[in-house]
């Protein structure tokens, strides 16, 4: 039907998107805090981007991707997540040619074909950071506690960060064999996917969200266990930085992420009002990403919140604000002749920085007056043959009821005066 939407989609309407402005300027002042630029990516890009760089044995390669051909019959997808993107605009564009880190942030639309639900859409909005360039535990820090003020600044409270260590290329082949051997004779009882990452990428196994996964995988080894030395070090220093800094924190040792790309750290926001979907923030770093996407080896960090989720976490705690719909002044012309001058006025209001609206209806007085109560307005200038023949207004305060009629000349500076007040 063209009177719905694609599933997975929803609308923002006019009586809530104030409340994304509100959580698009808390997410600005914060990154504006901590030095993070705005970066703004196209929402499509070549598929090998994603294959390379998120990894084909995830489930969004796999089961997720909006990928079509263009008519050029170029294989194009619709991005699924920002960080490749970021990734490969840091080459393009040499952004490592300025001061290093880069540290960038964005608030845009991914897409996922996933089942609907609670917060969740196939259209869906991100607010992340990528920290590219910084080597140690302390970027890693500064990414987590930028996470946490967000968050905290919004107000959420009951919030449980999760970290946990993912290894490097070094590490991983030991733990990768000892979860080979663990799920050797546990194979045949796995999902088809988790048979098929036994050989892929059995790490993965422990993020399969079926319950007979689950099960099978409880007792699995730790990669904390098959650490190397410098990814137990990195860890250690991450873990000492944010109990400095005051933010509490849980070891899960089973928390991989969903993405092939992170090493090392790996995190997770949870709000556990929200259920079982919990998770309102996820990141990690990602070492190998730039050199994966074509460039020199890089590090780098980063974290990816659903602004949906956010939003969804707020109501439940009450702490969306209000929207302010108010206009200072609503122009009530009465009769056709009027109307000329009452736009004129108009004009001359929004023109000077004054919200401001009239009447399009051809409403009667009264039905003007409820309508501009609506608003609500602070003034209405009303304009009738009277007032017309003698270029006044009359001029109504709508809080007092008081009105006073004056020229058409002193409406504008009559109104920014008592903006000031």
């Amino acid at each position: 039907m063209l009177t719905t939407g694609p599933r997975g989609t929803k609308d923002i309407l006019p009586d809530s998107s104030g409340h994304w402005q509100y959580v698009e300027k808390i997410i600005r002042e914060v990154c504006n805090n901590f030095a993070y630029q705005e970066i703004r990516t196209p929402v499509f890009e070549h598929t090998e981007l994603f294959l390379r760089g998120i990894g084909d044995t995830t489930d969004i390669v796999e089961k997720e991707m909006y990928t079509f051909t263009d008519r050029a019959k170029r294989s194009i997808t619709l991005r699924p997540e920002n960080t490749a993107s970021a990734v490969r605009s840091y080459l393009e564009n040499k952004l490592y040619s300025g001061p290093q880190p880069t540290k960038l942030f964005y608030i845009g639309p991914m897409f996922r074909y996933d089942r609907p639900q609670a917060g969740r859409y196939r259209q869906f909005h991100q607010f992340g950071i990528e920290a590219i360039g910084a080597q140690g535990p302390a970027i890693d820090a500064e990414v987590i506690s930028l996470a946490v003020a967000f968050l905290n600044k919004l107000g959420l409270s009951d919030l449980k960060l999760l970290i946990n260590s993912v290894g490097c290329p070094q590490c991983r082949p030991v733990y990768r064999a000892k979860l080979q051997e663990f799920f050797q004779d546990k194979r045949s009882h796995l999902c088809s996917d988790c048979q098929s990452r036994y050989d892929r990428n059995p790490m993965r196994i422990l993020d399969c969200k079926n319950e007979t996964c689950a099960e099978y995988s409880q007792g699995a080894p730790h990669m904390l266990d098959c650490l190397c030395e410098e990814c137990d070090s990195h860890f250690a220093g991450l873990q000492e930085l944010l109990t400095t800094a005051g933010i509490s924190f849980v070891i899960n040792p089973r928390l991989v992420r969903g993405l092939d790309y992170y090493t090392k750290t790996a995190f997770e926001i949870q709000y556990s009002p929200l259920g079982a979907q919990s998770a309102v923030c996820g990141g990690g770093r990602y070492d190998g990403l730039i050199a994966e996407c074509g460039g020199q080896p890089t590090p780098g960090i980063g974290f990816a919140i659903g602004i949906e989720r956010v939003l969804l976490a707020l109501e439940k705690q009450a702490l969306l604000p209000l929207i302010n719909t108010a206009i200072d002044v609503f122009v009530a012309p009465l009769g056709t002749e009027t109307r000329a001058v009452a736009f004129q006025l108009l004009t001359e209001l929004r023109y000077a920085g004054i919200a401001a609206d009239m009447d399009f209806m051809n409403r009667s007085l009264k039905a003007q007056m409820k309508y501009a109560n609506k608003y609500p307005a602070k003034f209405v200038a009303l304009i009738g043959e009277n007032e017309l023949a003698e270029q006044k207004v009359m001029l109504k305060n709508m809080e007092t009821g008081s009105q006073e009629l004056i020229a058409r000349t002193a409406l504008v500076p009559m109104i920014l005066e008592e903006m000031e007040k």
